[in-house]
Order: C-alpha cells, then sequence, then structure tokens
C-alpha cells in the first residue's frame, strides 16, 4: 500500500477529507466562489443567548415576564440561564475562529446598559460589551452588533406600554447614542432593530410574542390589546425610533468612527397558488404587509400603495419631515430569510372580520401548502419549509423594486428538533442542515454573480443550538449542539465540518 510521509501526507490527507465531504453532502461551492470582501459569519441574540438574568445589575425585560407566565413558551422552559454566553463567551469565540468566520452578530441587551431603560448607566453591563467586543477582535472577528433584539426593559413597558408610545423614540436615541459612544470606536456595523414586522405582528397583533397583546376575541391569549391598530403605531413608532438614531450616529459618530449603519427586516418569499391575476395581486400584497411594510419607508419614504389603501386611518401617517428622515436612513438593509410560502387571494375575510385583525389586511391567505401539498420538504418547525430558490427571488425583488440596496443576509439557517431520548451521536448528523445551507448558499450567488444583486454578507441562524423564543428548548438551530443536561457543553455537528471546509476552499 502507498504510503505519503510528512508534510505531503498531511496535504493528501486534507485533500481526502475535503473530497468526501463535497462528494457526500453535495458541495460544490465555497467561500471563493463568492466575491473578494463577502463576509460570512453567525448571528445570535442577547436574550437566546446571555443567560445571567439577575447578575452585574441586569434589569428584567418584557421577555423575561413573557417567558415566565404561565402556557407562554411550548415546553415551559425560559431563558435564565440560556446558553450561558455571558459566562462563556472566550469558548464561543474559539469556536467561530476554528471555522473560519469572519464576523458575529450579537445583540446587546438595553436592560444590562440601562436597567430601568433610562436613568444612570450600569457600568457592569458596558464592562460585559467591551470583554466581548475587545475579544472578538483579538481573535480576527467583526463584531456586527444589533442595537434593539426585542428585549425592552419591562420598566418601559410598565412606564408608558413602551413601543405604543412616542416616548420611545427618544429613550431609544439616548441608549443607542451609550453605545456609539462607548462601543464605536471598536463596532463598524450597527443595526438598529431586528424584525421590527415579526415584534409588530407577534407581539401586538396575534400575541404569540411579548408583550403580548392582541384584541378581544384573542383575550384567551392576551389580556390587553388592539390588532387592528396597534401592530402599526408599534411599527411607525419604530421606524422613527431607526430614523432619529441613524441620524444621530451620522452626524456625531460616524465621520470619525467610520461605522456602517443599518436596520434587519425579516422576509418570507411568496408565490401565487394559481396564475390567477387574483393570486398574482394578492402576492404582491403579502410581500407588501411583510417586506414592503418597512422598507418603502426606507427607501421610499411612504409605506406601500396597498397598505394605505387597504388599512386606511388606521395607518399612522409620515409628516413631510419624518418621511424626508426616514427615507434612505440606511448603509445597508440585513435581510432574515428562511422560507417560501404560497400566497391567494382571501375574497371572504371571515376571519379577519371576527378578530379584527391586522393580518387579515392584506387580503391574502398565506399557506405553506396547497391543495394538502407542502410547498416543499419541511424542518422541525412549523412554519420553516426547505425552498431555496426563494432567497433568489427575493434579492431580485429587492434589486428591482427598491434600487439594489446594499444587502447582508443577518440570518439563514433551518432547524431539527428535541427529541428527547436521541443520543448526541445522532444529533450532530445533520445532513439536512448541510443541505439546506449549500443550496441556499448556490442560490444566494446565482443572485449575485447571475443577477447582479447587490449582496455583502450571510449569517448562519446560528452559532449555537439556543432558547428559541416560544418553542423554548424544542428546536434547534445550531451548528453546534448544546447539552442543556450536562453543563450546556457544545459538540460540533456534521454542519460544522462542512463549513470549515466551505470556509477553507
Amino acid at each position: 500500500m502507498w504510503k505519503m510521509k510528512g508534510i505531503n501526507g498531511l496535504i493528501f490527507a486534507i485533500f481526502v477529507v475535503g473530497l468526501w465531504i463535497q462528494i457526500c453532502c453535495g458541495q460544490n461551492i465555497s467561500r471563493g466562489s463568492f466575491p473578494k470582501g463577502f463576509v460570512f459569519g453567525t448571528a445570535s441574540s442577547a436574550y437566546q443567548y446571555e443567560g445571567a438574568v439577575k447578575e452585574d445589575g441586569r434589569g428584567p425585560t418584557i421577555w423575561d415576564t413573557f417567558a415566565h407566565t404561565f402556557g407562554k413558551i411550548l415546553d415551559f422552559s425560559n431563558a435564565d440561564v440560556a446558553n450561558d454566553q455571558y459566562h462563556l463567551y472566550s469558548e464561543d469565540i474559539k469556536l467561530m475562529k476554528d471555522m473560519g468566520m469572519d464576523a458575529y452578530r450579537f445583540s446587546i441587551a438595553w436592560s444590562r446598559i440601562y436597567p430601568n431603560g433610562t436613568g444612570e448607566i450600569n457600568q457592569a453591563g458596558i464592562n460585559h460589551y467591551n470583554n466581548l467586543i475587545n475579544a472578538l477582535l483579538a481573535n480576527g472577528i467583526e463584531p456586527y452588533v444589533t442595537i434593539y433584539h426585542w428585549d425592552l426593559p419591562q420598566s418601559l413597558e410598565d412606564r408608558y406600554l413602551g413601543w405604543l408610545n412616542p416616548q420611545i423614540i427618544k429613550d431609544f436615541a439616548v441608549y443607542a447614542e451609550t453605545c456609539f459612544n462607548e462601543f464605536g470606536d471598536r463596532v463598524k456595523y450597527w443595526i438598529t432593530f431586528n424584525e421590527p414586522h415579526t415584534s409588530a405582528v407577534q407581539g401586538y397583533d396575534v400575541g404569540l410574542q411579548a408583550p403580548n397583546r392582541c384584541s378581544i376575541l384573542l383575550r384567551a391569549f392576551c389580556r390587553a390589546g388592539n390588532s387592528a391598530t396597534e401592530p402599526y403605531i408599534v411599527a411607525h413608532n419604530i421606524l422613527l425610533s431607526h430614523a432619529a438614531v441613524v441620524d444621530i450616529y451620522k452626524k456625531k459618530y460616524q465621520p470619525n468612527q467610520r461605522g456602517s449603519i443599518g436596520i434587519t427586516l425579516d422576509s418570507f418569499w411568496y408565490e401565487p397558488a394559481t396564475n390567477s391575476s387574483d393570486d398574482i395581486q394578492a402576492t404582491q400584497r403579502a410581500i407588501d404587509f411583510n417586506l414592503g411594510w418597512f422598507i418603502e419607508p426606507l427607501t421610499l419614504g411612504d409605506y406601500p400603495s396597498s397598505m394605505k389603501t387597504r388599512v386606511g386611518s388606521r395607518l399612522p401617517i409620515f409628516s413631510k419631515i419624518q418621511s424626508n428622515q426616514v427615507k434612505g436612513s440606511f448603509d445597508f438593509i440585513g435581510i432574515n430569510h428562511y422560507t417560501t410560502w404560497y400566497a391567494s387571494v382571501n375574497k371572504t375575510n371571515i376571519i379577519g372580520v371576527l378578530l379584527n385583525d391586522s393580518l387579515a389586511d392584506s387580503g391574502a391567505s398565506t399557506l405553506p401548502f396547497k391543495n394538502a401539498k407542502p410547498i416543499s420538504e419541511r424542518a422541525n418547525s412549523v412554519w420553516l419549509y426547505i425552498v431555496p430558490h426563494g432567497i433568489r427571488n427575493l434579492m431580485n425583488h429587492i434589486k428591482q423594486k427598491y434600487g439594489n440596496p446594499l444587502v447582508l443576509i443577518t440570518e439563514n439557517g433551518m432547524d431539527d428538533g428535541n427529541p428527547p431520548f436521541q443520543s448526541i451521536k445522532d444529533a450532530i448528523k445533520d445532513e439536512k442542515r448541510i443541505k439546506y445551507h449549500n443550496d441556499y448558499l448556490t442560490n444566494l450567488l446565482a443572485a449575485i454573480k447571475e443577477d447582479g444583486c447587490n449582496v455583502k454578507g450571510y449569517f448562519v441562524w446560528s452559532l449555537l443550538d439556543n432558547w428559541e423564543w416560544g418553542a423554548g428548548y424544542s428546536s434547534r438551530f445550531g451548528l453546534y449542539y448544546v447539552d442543556y443536561n450536562d453543563k450546556l457543553k457544545r459538540y460540533a455537528k456534521n454542519s460544522v465540518k462542512w463549513f470549515k471546509n466551505f470556509l477553507s476552499s
């Protein structure tokens, strides 16, 4: 048998392993396939990762309240410990570095900086994020910081109903400016908000997320709210808060700190259920009421015409000054994209009338199946169907309708379940996840190289299995398996090996 020794043998072994991964897992793209300077990273959020909810002066948030309310979380869990990244961040940074990731997107917990939302700064919180940022940079990993990822300080909710009150614009601006002042010398990429659409709809329309507000016919789920008006008010205040903070950053900090600032929007892609003109028009409205709700004010200065027509007086109005401030208030747009659904016209609207529900305002029914047949294979989550070409279609839509702005894919990924008796050995065999990322990245690459879409980064959701909001620990999105029964030990899934090979090629 032919043997190779020394460095030649090592090179040959690496080649064989790489070839095996490509053959067995279908990898035919790599980092080198993407344009020079394209950024690859992983993503997280403070509430889902940090834990340590009562340490070092952190104040309570609306998600602490929600998670500790009986029946709100699928597996009755909470994020008091989560992945304990508050203490284990050094270990996790080593995992990122070993994979070859360029960047880490994480969020700052508002209530660690201002435990009561306003008032005195909590120095322990500042110290923690300074340590995290410095450790990332020391390991060659660029921090991408989300200023708000859903975890509003509970005190602001108690004081004036949080995002429903225009006072939030001033308080958020003070908090954000504190972040720029304390961390902006090293943080060069800022994201003001994560998924304002999800915050507005899930928190204030259907009440499935904090702060758990919805209309009277949904009172079994919520104690207060108005699903027909509150989502629009919240969205409006978030957009104005975003614009105010971007204005502060660009005028006071960007000239010296030389960073970039944007916002992250979530968007499904939607395909017409049939070729009928009614379904095609309903599909456009579904996109308008998801992505367009936020990206049109940012790029064009106002809400989509379909929203203004169908929502009417319930939709807040931008003054001319506000419109000018919101329009163009970004250096980049972050997009969180996971899945594609069908859309069809909703002619009866019975559910919307009964529930007085803003979701029905679009006049579109959106489902992941038609004629009882799913659009594609499903991941673990009931909403997450694997449709790789959707990301290419979405990027082209943004290019064609909104002037091809600079886009970062700030989240993309899929989850497995968490069967109680599954071994770790079996859980780390995540070939479906490998195929998911390979196929979505292949379509993203086509959008960039063949279609000319202006996309410069891709962040995997998520580095680790984590506390997945209403699903608790029943959903595993991580590249690394977290053993919640054994001191939160991290285990590399097969997808880690895939990404390591992808990023080193």
